[in-house]
């Protein structure tokens, strides 16, 4: 893993991770393998049950890096780029646990991308977001834009450019807080923190279960989470859950 542009430190089950390519954690080919290589550790390590993205610096991630395109001369390069761009994505919204997304400055284009891809958005009141690749001639984003706005707005910003702000973002109820910086991460990790204290194969079939249903006609999908429900309701993390409530303490969960 390239640790020096994204870096993983775990606390109590929670994994903090933080994109680390100065100035403004711009993608290129480095920095998506190691979100990548980072999530798909996350999704097998069982010290592990929540993570927390963000980004050192100024900036969540302003997007691609423009210097990092395709070579046009050569053959298969744009679909060997576009695949491992795809690629980045999945790997947070695939991974196993939960992601949550601590937005600490502007997330463009690529960059608001990975954030639709985690699944609790806290965000800095004064960060900015937005699609701008119609700003150098060219167009996308539709597909991870239409995740967290309506139809209006993901036209607008797919068509305009226009960036609009962490406030406005809770205004429209995207995201769960718009909070001044100094209080952001600390929001975030709380909120982690909680998650982590679930049962961990509960919070992994909530999240799979999550996932699914957005792809699925509501009968399926209720059908899809019964189902899970039957499975999760035999496992010894359920027992512990009932006991655990019943008597009035802490569950002890082990993740079987």
């Amino acid at each position: 893993m390239a640790e020096d542009i994204v870096t993983l430190e775990v606390t109590d089950h929670v994994a903090l991770v933080t994109l680390n390519r100065p100035p403004v954690n711009a993608l290129n080919r480095a920095l998506r393998d190691a979100i990548i290589e980072t999530f798909d550790a996350i999704s097998e390590r069982d010290d592990i049950r929540v993570a927390v993205l963000t980004g050192a610096g100024r900036a969540f991630c302003a997007g691609a890096d423009l210097k990092d395109r395709p070579d046009p001369t050569r053959t298969g390069a744009y679909h060997a780029h576009n695949r491992v761009t795809r690629e980045t994505g999945n790997a947070i919204r695939e991974c196993a646990k939960p992601v949550i997304a601590a937005v600490n400055g502007a997330a463009l284009g690529a960059g608001l991308g990975l954030m639709a891809a985690c699944d609790i958005y806290f965000v800095a009141e004064d960060a900015v977001f937005g699609m701008p690749e119609i700003d150098v001639g060219l167009a996308g984003g539709g597909a991870m834009l239409r995740t967290i706005f309506g139809r209006s707005t993901m036209r607008r910003l797919m068509l305009t450019g226009d960036r609009l702000t962490g406030a406005e973002l809770y205004r429209r109820g995207i995201v769960e807080a718009a909070l001044p910086l100094p209080e952001l991460l600390p929001e975030a990790m709380r909120m982690a923190t909680r998650i982590a204290g679930k049962s961990p194969l509960a919070v992994n079939y909530a999240k799979t279960s999550a996932n699914m249903v957005d792809l699925m006609p509501q009968r399926d999908a209720y059908r899809f989470e019964q189902n899970f429900t039957v499975a999760l309701s035999r496992t010894e993390d359920a027992k512990e859950a009932r006991m655990a409530f019943v008597e009035k303490r802490k569950p002890n969960f082990k993740g079987r």
